[in-house]
């Protein structure tokens, strides 16, 4: 598909060098610290929207009254409340040179922080390494941040914010306008194959054992997965994501001691199965065809 399209050299940059893979890995880490205020206080603001939506609904006052947004207020130790200054932010080395504890009250700063900045910064790097300085390389990066809040948002609270998972949608069919990863028309059907093959998994999975058995976040970010690559990477994407997510909830049901009622969130299997079909999408499609000779 890629190789019939007229290039230009913005669109179809090369891979870049190590040099600029490495500035890439390094503005990752920047916004790995971002996204784990995103991860932390998106789900917070979804709250304390329906809650105040319901007080309003039932004549009362609004609960919350105070500014919270990704902003404001300034990121403070759940502890003490000591607001964190600009040195102590520093992505990963004011981890390390803090010792992993507040600077004022010594409480443990959970190591999740400085691994998300590491994998954001690692996964930006190999992003512009794979594909380069134009608008693929571009258009991955802002793809793999969404993923990555919503890995960690869905892992928290089982939810896939619609304020992610739609502008993920768009963004992939707008990119694909002309025909930077795949073309419109895949795009397009990408979108909409991904949304009702989980959704009809969902109902007939309802009609048989009279319980939801997903969410429809699960749909959605499916479906933006079809709109970046088109839907012939879909049976890849849901075969990845359905093994390895069968292997890790087997293994916790199993250690925790927990029946098949055990609720398991999906998203994470579906972002990381994207990601890699999205960075490996011709030696993977290739091997569905293997395993689908009629795909």
């Amino acid at each position: 598909m890629l190789d019939s399209m007229p290039q230009s050299p913005l669109l179809f940059a090369p891979a870049a060098d190590l040099a600029i893979s490495l500035i890439a890995g390094l503005f990752g880490l920047l916004i790995g610290s971002f996204l784990n205020v995103v991860i932390h206080r998106l789900p917070k603001m979804m709250q304390r929207e329906s809650d105040n939506y319901c007080a309003v609904e039932a004549g009362k006052q609004e609960v919350h009254t105070e500014r919270y947004n990704l902003m404001v207020p300034r990121s403070a130790c759940p502890h003490c409340h000591h607001q964190i200054t600009a040195l102590e932010n520093i992505p990963v080395v004011s981890y390390l040179v803090l010792r992993g504890k507040c600077s004022n009250c010594k409480a443990p700063i959970s190591p999740r922080y400085p691994a998300i900045e590491l994998l954001t910064g690692v996964l930006s790097a190999l992003a512009v390494w794979k594909l380069g300085t134009g608008w693929q390389g571009l258009g991955g990066l802002f793809f793999l941040y969404f993923l990555v809040a919503l890995t960690f948002i869905d892992a928290d609270t089982q939810l896939l914010p619609d304020d992610l998972t739609y502008p993920l949608i768009w963004a992939g069919l707008l990119i694909n306008l002309n025909g930077t990863y795949v073309s419109l028309h895949d795009a397009v059907v990408g979108a909409a194959a991904g949304y009702l093959a989980l959704w009809t998994i969902y109902w007939v999975y309802k009609l048989v054992r009279g319980r939801e058995g997903m969410g429809y976040g699960d749909f959605k970010l499916l479906a933006a997965l079809g709109a970046w690559m088109g839907w012939a990477t879909l049976p890849a994407i849901v075969l990845m994501a359905s093994l390895v997510g069968a292997v890790v909830g087997i293994a916790l049901m199993v250690a925790n001691r927990r029946g098949f009622d055990y609720q398991i969130p999906f998203g994470p299997y579906l972002a990381a199965a994207g990601l890699i079909t999205f960075l490996y999408r011709e030696p993977l499609t290739a091997f569905t065809r293997v395993v689908y000779p009629y795909y």
